[in-house]
């Protein structure tokens, strides 16, 4: 029997240390993944899909170790890409287009398609643009928003209205705007959609949304305004890596998409303050999430034209036509 028992230590032993084994291999093997470090703002609501993407291990189902580098704001992830801190940021295509004009080689992968409006208090007695006449308007984002450039030449075109001299406008940060606007500071508010949709369960309501505006204007409101940019370098260095973060992206969404278990352990992040709003943030992820196709160059060139027209070089710098290689082709 004492033989048995030994036998049997031995046998444990053995499982024990091949476990330990396995382990060690499979963290070897973890470690030996190429990284790929997005800068991504605090907070802000991309990160939602990177812990998606982390947390379901779908850049390790894709060859690369996703790390996420928080950074205060758009400019700082900005200075990061261009400095090499950061292999990858979210931000839109028309800074993606700027830099190509100026012979820095960036690309863009869609990632979402979620654009603000203006929003207005039922009691405030505005009910068309028209209203706005001698009014005061928040606007997160500052004065070169893309959402407040698309109102501005809706109503222009609308209405005959120039709303950047025939209202008075304050710019803030979207919380800010977002006070202001349900407290009656301010008459009318255009904000991301994120704040929108919070501003919504709290009985504002949207007057006009950028995407019909867009829409008015002869632009596609399906052309994708925010997006993963990475350089032209790592594209022809790491393809593979590139190209899992596609589909890591995308498997995402898709996740994102149907399971409402996958968002629920997002909700602490989210920064929902009761279940309708957390209901109203998912309904937008969702309505944001761009087609699985490659993007209208044709119409994001309409698009150009009109930010180039209203913002000038201090938006979009030289450029007026659409650069190529600003979207990624592959």
């Amino acid at each position: 029997m004492p033989g048995q028992g030994e036998d049997a230590m031995k046998r444990l032993w053995g499982c024990l240390l091949a476990a330990c084994m396995a382990m060690g291999v499979a963290g070897a093997r973890a470690e030996d993944l190429p990284v790929l470090k997005v800068a991504a703002l605090e907070g802000g609501t991309v990160n939602w899909e990177l812990d998606t993407i982390r947390h379901y291990g779908l850049d390790k189902a894709e060859g690369f170790a996703l790390e996420v580098m928080p950074v205060a704001g758009n400019p700082a992830a900005q200075v990061a890409l261009q400095g090499g801190e950061a292999d990858a940021i979210v931000t839109d295509w028309f800074w993606v287009a700027r830099m190509r004009a100026e012979g820095q080689d960036f690309t863009f992968i869609p990632y979402s398609r979620a654009v603000g409006g203006l929003m207005v208090r039922p009691e405030g007695g505005i009910a068309s643009l028209g209203d706005l006449k001698g009014k005061k308007i928040g606007i997160a984002g500052g004065p070169l928003d893309k959402s407040w450039l698309i109102l501005r030449a809706y109503a222009q075109k609308e209405l005959g209205l120039d709303l950047a001299t025939e209202t008075e406008q304050v710019f803030g940060a979207p919380p800010l705007i977002m006070e202001s606007a349900l407290s009656g500071e301010v008459d009318a508010a255009i904000n991301f959609w994120h704040f929108m949709a919070k501003m919504e369960t709290r009985g504002m309501t949207t007057l006009v949304s950028v995407s019909d505006a867009a829409q008015a204007l002869g632009l596609d409101p399906e052309t994708p305004l925010l997006g993963y940019v990475v350089s032209d370098r790592l594209v022809a260095e790491r393809p593979e890596m590139v190209a899992g973060l596609k589909r890591a992206s995308r498997a995402a969404k898709e996740l994102l998409a149907r399971d409402d278990a996958a968002f629920a352990r997002l909700r602490d992040q989210m920064n929902a303050k009761n279940d309708a709003q957390y209901a109203a943030l998912v309904a937008g992820y969702r309505a944001g999430i761009p087609a699985d196709a490659p993007v209208d160059q044709a119409a994001a060139g309409r698009m150009l034209t009109l930010m180039a027209d209203l913002g000038g070089e201090e938006l979009v710098g030289k450029v007026h036509d659409l650069p190529p290689g600003t979207f990624l082709s592959q």
